[in-house]
């Protein structure tokens, strides 16, 4: 599925939030370094997709993005000429088997990833188990906003509207009526919060971003 629509993923990613994709990108990168000390941590980008956060992060680290989904990679390994861009490795690789040693990175980054795991609690598990002691966890994803007015138009438009112009952009209609069934049955931000405390981090916070489109999740590993 994700395959399918690489080619247009990051045109429709930026199309269809207004470019708030971007925005909420560099403040999860900002939120996590803020909270690594050092020079050059070692980052994880779980579920990189074509590297857009990988990249954000490299500017003052060192970061691997891994993903399963072999185009994106493909579209990713292309930006990595950019300047910036030589601290950022790739790896074709399964969120819930990752091949990295027990506390290999000081932080975890993921976006809109852990919300398409086929075991969320495994997948938070084995994120817990690559970072080190007292390593940061970021985690963006989407969710729906749950004030009545704008809540109510987010409904009508993340629903009707965006599917529609995803598949026509894209060609392909599967991922963009996937998209909003995925977020409508995902846990919300309070019940992702336990979720990942449960995986073995502690103070988990949240932070509602443009209105509660999405959710910066971030937590300390235990």
């Amino acid at each position: 599925m994700f395959g399918a629509i690489a080619g247009r993923y990051d045109f429709l990613n930026h199309f269809l939030s207004a470019n708030a994709d971007r925005r909420w990108r560099r403040l999860c990168a900002a939120e996590v370094r803020s909270r690594l000390e050092g020079t050059r941590p070692a980052i994880l980008d779980l579920g990189c997709g074509t590297a857009d956060l990988a990249l954000e992060l490299a500017r003052d680290a060192s970061v691997v993005g891994c993903d399963f989904c072999h185009p994106m990679l493909v579209l990713g390994k292309r930006k990595l000429g950019a300047p910036g861009a030589r601290n950022v490795e790739l790896a074709e690789a399964d969120a819930l088997s990752l091949p990295f040693r027990d506390g290999t990175f000081d932080a975890v980054v993921s976006a809109f990833v852990v919300r398409n795991l086929a075991d969320l609690d495994g997948g938070l598990r084995e994120t817990a188990r690559v970072l080190r002691r007292g390593g940061v966890l970021g985690v963006l994803e989407f969710a729906l906003p749950q004030s009545a007015v704008f809540g109510a138009a987010f409904r009508f438009y993340f629903s009707r509207i965006l599917p529609a112009l995803g598949r026509i952009v894209s060609g392909v209609d599967g991922p963009y009526r996937y998209l909003p069934e995925s977020v409508r049955t995902f846990p919300g931000a309070r019940a992702l919060s336990e979720r990942i405390g449960g995986a073995g981090f502690h103070g988990v916070d949240y932070r509602l971003l443009t209105g509660g489109i999405a959710v910066l999740h971030t937590a300390t590993r235990a």
